[in-house]
């Protein structure tokens, strides 16, 4: 689902436009890159957050921008499968009462995931949700599904 996602993000907008190279971004690039996580518990559940901040995002203020209507709405669904199938999946595991040592980790990892979407969110404020401000965070959520990979081959070892 990674993938198909991926794929629709970027039928959405086609390539970056020239004149948005000179834009200024307000967060650190590829700091969701930077994110670790040691044990597969804490992957799942970091991924349906990350999932969950991105459909938000695509989810508001979306006028400006100038991206084909059928992929944003392809892109939304996908999102909202990929929550559904991981909710389902943690769902089932917490039923099963499956508690794991470090949660201080995980809500480490949460807080980094909050700030990471929070300047992503700031920045489209400040840029009062332009074309270019747009353009800038597509490419950005495209290093976010880099990430998702790295994390759901993790789950696969």
């Amino acid at each position: 689902m990674n993938s198909e996602n991926l794929k629709h993000l970027d039928k959405m907008g086609g390539n970056f436009p020239f004149q948005c190279l000179n834009e200024r971004t307000a967060f650190k690039p590829r700091d969701i890159l930077k994110i670790r996580l040691s044990q597969q518990e804490y992957a799942k559940e970091a991924i349906q957050q990350i999932l969950q901040e991105l459909f938000h995002i695509f989810n508001n203020n979306l006028t400006q921008a100038a991206w084909n209507e059928t992929s944003i709405k392809e892109f939304q669904n996908g999102l909202h499968q990929q929550i559904e199938k991981l909710g389902t999946c943690l769902s089932a595991e917490m039923e099963k009462e499956i508690t794991y040592p470090g949660k201080e980790n995980l809500l480490l990892t949460s807080l980094k995931l909050k700030r990471y979407f929070q300047t992503i969110n700031d920045f489209l404020k400040e840029k009062q949700y332009s074309q270019c401000a747009w353009e800038i965070i597509r490419a950005e959520i495209s290093r976010c599904f880099l990430m998702l990979n790295i994390l759901t081959k993790r789950l696969q070892n």
